[in-house]
């Protein structure tokens, strides 16, 4: 490295260090919110061109010459080989659910520095790896699912165990993300204009790129024109009462159209609907997010919240637990998350055309979340902590004012419907869960940058629209991947379940799924506020146990690759196992050791590599011999 780019690469490092320090040390005096975006990118752009790079070429070994299951086992349907950026957009899109958007939003009541310390950490030295490690292990194995692989490098029993236990936990997951889609969407024709929109456009983009005659670059552009019309002709519906009356529907409605929805695209290949609707998903995520960014560079909002606040002794408004642990099972998409491994090591991997997409892929989409959850948590910051707080806490108007105020965040009745009539709202008392509270604080900064007078109601809308298409994009790739998990065990039972080759067993296993997680679904519609009291605090509990499961089995998986092969270069026991060369002489292996060592070596010295290859065979045939 030259000595400018260091000198640029610590200068980085001290910009973001000063962030963090301003962030951290103020107190009593206001705080721009721009200094945690500062302290975002800065952190992105450090472990991203460093630790992930370590990663990758250190510790991993990724190989170039390495097949990955897509190539090996292309069947057109789950196994396809997919253009890198459609697979970041798909595996970004499925992983930013909830999570980063509702987390950070509900962990503010303790104020924003411990949030804003668990996201920059979590993300980089946590999440990241979480994400990259599993995504290597299931590619390296075929792109075998969570549950597989523990059950193979742990133990049958332990395996077992995980998988089913994985699968219930996928159930629940599942059925809160669908609930809170569902509550957003409720009675709201533009969101459901937007999202019924993007499926026709998805299968019309898949279709094109499946005939090879379509380039990405122009069903790119098509997906992003038909988006941007999706996105902007939705606000006109009630000019037109009759259509918009067809996009106008209950909660009950709502639960039987995704669990349609999520049979489809769990059913269809891979390449017709899941993958090119995440892909345009993914455009208008991130547009938004940076957008979000933009506005709080040019507008500069001051903090309002806090860096710390009372309640970071377990006694809450919002809810009770004390800062730690709650901090961090509250941010979970944002830091740590176990469902990410469902996706690295479901759909994922059996797209991916080349090792060297892993470390972009991975670890990229996950610090590409974190600056998501970041936004987040200055949305929330920068609103008056009375209204947060009053938008949060459950009661009637009365109750909740005198609570917030006495806390010693003065709030009034008037204010409070004074806010409610800006965003086009009857009410903004008991709105609780995060979701309303994300949109408000980015309406107020959208707003800020437009002159018009119902700018807040316009941007209050499109963020509820845009939360629902966040986390709409997590229930199609999560039913799928439930799907690969179910069949997992129902292959246990009887083997022709199992194969994921076969339509039947994928639809009735796809059936079984989508009912199981369904029946959660519309009994939380039925009784909504016992619904999401009950699911969500299982939610986030469920969740942190599952990046339990994948940080042991990652765990697991480096201790075997390290302990002799870190250390002296090779490991005798497994150099060639598995190993499979094609017509050129390239290795094509999965989970064949002997080609990353081969990879080193070849780096390092060649004549070294054939003595090293000399010694292997000739002790190999010493232990055959001495086994007859």
């Amino acid at each position: 490295m030259s000595i400018g780019k260091k000198l640029l690469w610590f200068g980085v490092a001290a910009l973001g260090t000063l962030a963090i320090a301003i962030l951290a040390l103020s107190r009593g005096e206001q705080i721009s919110a721009l200094w945690i975006v500062i302290a975002g990118f800065c952190a992105l752009s450090i472990s991203y061109r460093f630790y992930s790079s370590w990663l990758a070429t250190k510790v991993l070994v990724l190989n170039e010459e390495r097949a990955t299951p897509a190539v090996l086992k292309n069947d057109n349907k789950d196994y396809v080989p997919t253009n890198r950026w459609m697979v970041f957009g798909h595996h970004f899109a499925a992983i930013a659910g909830p999570g980063p958007l509702v987390g950070p939003v509900l962990a503010a009541q303790f104020g924003f520095l411990p949030g804003t310390l668990w996201i920059l950490i979590g993300a980089t030295l946590g999440g990241g790896v979480h994400d990259m490690i599993v995504l290597f292990a299931s590619i390296r194995r075929g792109g075998k699912t969570l549950g597989q692989m523990v059950k193979e490098e742990i133990g049958p029993g332990v395996g077992l165990l995980a998988l089913v236990s994985v699968l219930a936990i996928m159930i629940i997951l599942l059925a809160v993300l669908a609930l809170v889609v569902v509550q957003a969407l409720a009675q709201s024709p533009w969101g459901v204009f937007t999202i019924a929109v993007t499926i026709p456009l998805a299968l019309i983009m898949g279709i094109a790129l499946r005939t090879g005659k379509v380039s990405v670059l122009v069903v790119t552009i098509f997906g992003l024109l038909g988006l941007a019309f999706a996105v902007w002709g939705g606000q006109f519906l009630n000019h037109f009462p009759a259509i918009e009356a067809w996009f106008r529907h209950d909660q009950k409605w709502l639960a039987w159209a995704i669990m349609i929805y999520g049979l489809a695209a769990s059913v269809l290949p891979v390449w017709m609907l899941l993958t090119p609707r995440d892909y345009l998903s993914t455009f208008l995520k991130l547009g938004t997010v940076g957008m979000l960014a933009a506005a709080v560079v040019l507008i500069n909002p001051t903090l309002q919240m806090p860096a710390l606040t009372k309640f970071i002794d377990g006694t809450g408004l919002v809810f009770a637990g004390p800062v730690f642990p709650f901090v961090c099972i509250t941010i979970a998409c944002g830091a740590v998350s176990g469902f990410h491994s469902l996706i690295a090591s479901g759909t994922t991997p059996k797209m991916i055309r080349r090792e060297s997409r892993i470390r972009p892929i991975g670890y990229g989409a996950m610090v590409t979340e974190m600056m998501v959850a970041l936004m987040a948590m200055i949305a929330a910051c920068v609103l008056q902590p009375g209204e947060y707080f009053a938008i949060n806490t459950k009661g009637t108007p009365t109750e909740v004012v005198a609570k917030v105020s006495a806390a010693g965040f003065p709030v009034t009745e008037p204010q409070m419907q004074s806010l409610a009539t800006n965003l086009g709202e009857s009410t903004m008392f008991n709105r609780a869960g995060g979701a309303p509270t994300f949109a408000v604080g980015m309406a107020h900064m959208f707003a800020r940058v437009s002159a018009k007078p119902a700018a807040l109601a316009l941007w209050y809308h499109f963020a509820i629209m845009f939360e629902a298409l966040f986390i709409l994009t997590t229930i199609d790739a999560g039913t799928r991947v439930g799907r690969f998990l179910l069949q997992d065990v129902l292959g246990n039972v009887w083997r022709p379940l199992g194969n994921t080759r076969s339509w039947t067993a994928n639809f009735f296993s796809s059936v079984l799924l989508v009912a199981a997680w369904g029946w959660f679904l519309y009994e939380g519609v039925i009784d909504p506020l016992g619904g999401i009291n009950s699911l969500w605090p299982l939610f986030g509990l469920a969740n942190q146990l599952l990046s339990v499961v994948a940080l042991c089995l990652g765990t697991t998986l480096l201790i075997k690759m390290h302990a002799i092969s870190y250390a002296a270069g090779i490991d005798y026991g497994r150099f060639n196992e598995g190993c499979r060369v094609d017509t050129a002489g390239r290795r094509l292996a999965i989970g064949c050791t002997g080609c990353r060592v081969l990879s080193r070596a070849r780096a390092r010295n060649r004549a070294r590599l054939r003595a090293t290859m000399v010694a292997v065979n000739a002790r190999n045939k010493t232990r055959r011999f001495a086994r007859k």
